[in-house]
């Protein structure tokens, strides 16, 4: 690590500390991410259930890591979940009786995208790695951090045996980042076929499904 993050350790996330994990991402991560950010999903340090609940389905699945500093404060964090073939079907149907208009807004955007290539088919697969979120703490951006979380998030899907990695980037930051990583773009909404509603603001452009295979 750099001089920056020298300090930092990577670690998994326990169970003891998921509040923790969400407080960082209601602070550093919800009202930024463009899509929400787009529709007014929450304001900043603001509880949004249904992204909560998302985030700990996710923590739950025990591939998440957070970056911490000496004391234990998070820095950063990845949180990466597994994705089954058929899952996706579910959850866009499970959506639809959710009442919360502009998170369903969000995500079917999302899912959007997924259909428009079907990775298991493609790389015969029944399950992928996802990376859900990269959030660096504000006092830390620009050091890195997403670059070495994402590196970690990697070899973690290596050493569990999966054969693609998968991230929905949906900001450019995210995704140079996934480029840098060997990333590449298998499907892509353009921000300016959106309705405005759901458009997010420059510098940000595109949707996109992007894919690494491990080897």
């Amino acid at each position: 690590m750099s001089s920056s993050s020298e300090d930092l350790m990577i670690v998994d996330v326990p169970e003891n500390r998921y509040d923790d994990a969400i407080h960082h991402l209601r602070w550093n991560f919800f009202a930024d991410e463009p899509l929400n950010n787009a529709v007014g999903l929450c304001a900043r340090g603001e509880s949004q259930r249904e992204l909560e609940r998302h985030c700990l389905l996710t923590l739950k699945q025990g591939y998440s890591r957070m970056l911490v500093d000496k004391k234990g404060a998070i820095a950063g964090m990845a949180l990466n979940g597994i994705l089954k073939k058929g899952e996706r079907e579910e959850a866009e149907r499970r959506l639809e009786e959710m009442k919360d208009e502009k998170f369903k807004m969000i995500f079917r955007v999302l899912y959007k995208v997924n259909e428009k290539i079907d990775l298991f088919a493609k790389y015969d697969v029944d399950e992928l790695f996802e990376c859900r979120i990269l959030s660096v703490d504000a006092d830390y951006r620009g050091k890195g951090l997403a670059s070495i979380l994402m590196a970690d998030s990697e070899k973690i899907a290596r050493n569990a045996g999966f054969k693609v990695c998968k991230a929905d980037a949906t900001g450019a930051f995210s995704q140079k980042v996934y480029l840098k990583h060997g990333f590449q773009v298998e499907a892509e909404i353009p921000y300016t076929e959106m309705d405005k509603s759901v458009r997010p603001a420059p510098p940000h452009q595109a949707l996109k499904l992007m894919v690494k295979l491990l080897d």
